[in-house]
């Protein structure tokens, strides 16, 4: 029979490995690169799977002022692209995460 102090051990042990798996999957999704794209990709934006913006690129064929107001919409619209894929890129690296630490699916982990 355990006593509680040796409960208590392990369980901060185990908490204290979530944590550093926790800390090792945010630097792994910061380096996982998405690209969100709009209008055919005459708009692209490329972002971490953490949602880090890495960079921006306009087709030169819609660098008119008459076409601002639709720049500005595509623009908006691969930001959304980018957003979406590097949300599922992180769901599916937690659900891999959760997978190898024996965690039920859809449990959430503090702080994520």
């Amino acid at each position: 029979m355990q006593s509680m102090e040796e409960m208590i051990q392990a369980a901060q042990k185990a908490a204290e490995t979530i944590q550093t798996q926790m800390n090792e999957m945010q630097a792994k999704l910061d380096a996982i690169e998405v690209e969100g794209q709009s209008g055919g990709g005459l708009v692209k934006v490329r972002a971490s799977a953490k949602g880090r913006i890495l960079g921006v690129s306009i087709d030169e064929s819609l660098m008119k002022p008459e076409e601002k107001q639709m720049v500005e919409d595509l623009v908006t619209a691969a930001f959304n692209d980018a957003r979406d894929k590097a949300d599922r890129v992180s769901n599916q690296e937690m659900q891999n995460i959760q997978g190898g630490m024996g965690l039920p699916p859809g449990f959430k982990l503090p702080g994520m």
